[in-house]
């Protein structure tokens, strides 16, 4: 039960990296929010999980998080209730399991890479839902060497004594998921598995242009990953990303607030900097 628990943790660190349409905007990761009734904060767009050889979290960044009074992540991941959460929200429901949702073939390409890379098959899962399912996938491709941006921000956030909050709630984002439908979430996953080299690809280039700070750049390949569904942007990423602004405002009243999101968000006419500005802050890159 307890690698069960560790396993959600890390589910709840793969919700965010995704994008909006695409605008000009400088090459960084970090943003200063100031003006229109709130205290200066900043928002830093995240990798919420990545090889650890891949990992750097610049000056630039801890110094904001430093002078900022709270940390703000997508999700609040002290909760010690998240977990529990997390476990009862990710449970198929009806007697359902995961062998109702694909074939046979399928089951079994899944099954034979999550005993491979992550010492459990499928039958250990077969009662939650695709996206525990996807998660494990992906943390099998990443292996042992494996960071978190938001796992560290985290941990510094509670060596400064800083409180830790969250934009939203996981009944939230896990209903987010549950609008696709589950055939369709396994389907991908069985994509990937049978062309890893795309998968090896993806990551490569995802990294590439989160380490360049290019938020516009992983917009496009997002944008690309997603084949123009827009119904699926919409539902992922700009309902989410203005929901969040309101948020931020009530937060930034009466604090500086370090805010933590998936860098995908970032970008764009309906992404969280074009947002802020359309609400009528400053917001301006961080280069050094």
């Amino acid at each position: 039960m307890k690698n069960l628990k560790n396993i959600f943790t890390l589910v709840a660190l793969t919700l965010g990296l995704i994008t909006s349409f695409a605008q000009q905007n400088d090459n960084s990761l970090l943003w200063k929010v100031e003006g229109n009734g709130i205290k200066t904060s900043y928002v830093f767009g995240t990798f919420h999980m990545l090889p650890k050889k891949d990992f750097e979290l610049q000056n630039k960044v801890t110094n904001a998080l430093q002078n900022s009074e709270i940390l703000v992540l997508e999700l609040d991941m002290d909760d010690p209730k998240m977990q529990t959460e997390m476990m009862q929200l990710s449970a198929l429901k009806d007697g359902k399991t995961l062998a109702e949702f694909m074939d046979a073939e399928e089951y079994t390409l899944i099954d034979t890479y999550l005993k491979e890379k992550m010492g459990m098959g499928l039958d250990s899962f077969k009662t939650f839902k695709p996206l525990l399912v996807s998660s494990m996938v992906m943390m099998g491709y990443l292996g042992a060497d494996m960071a978190s941006y938001e796992a560290s921000l985290i941990t510094m956030a509670k060596e400064q004594e800083k409180e830790i909050k969250g934009l939203e709630t996981v009944a939230f984002q896990m209903g987010v998921f549950d609008e696709q439908p589950y055939d369709e979430q396994l389907d991908e996953v069985v994509k990937l598995l049978k062309e890893k080299d795309v998968m090896k690809d993806m990551f490569n280039e995802m990294i590439a242009l989160y380490k360049n700070e290019n938020i516009e750049g992983l917009y496009d390949y997002m944008d690309d990953f997603f084949n123009g569904d827009q119904a699926q942007l919409d539902r992922m990423l700009h309902a989410r990303n203005q929901n969040w602004i309101p948020k931020m405002s009530e937060y930034s009243k009466e604090q500086t607030v370090f805010y933590g999101v998936g860098a995908g968000h970032l970008g764009g006419t309906l992404g969280v900097v074009n947002l802020l500005r359309e609400a009528g802050y400053i917001v301006t890159p961080v280069l050094e």
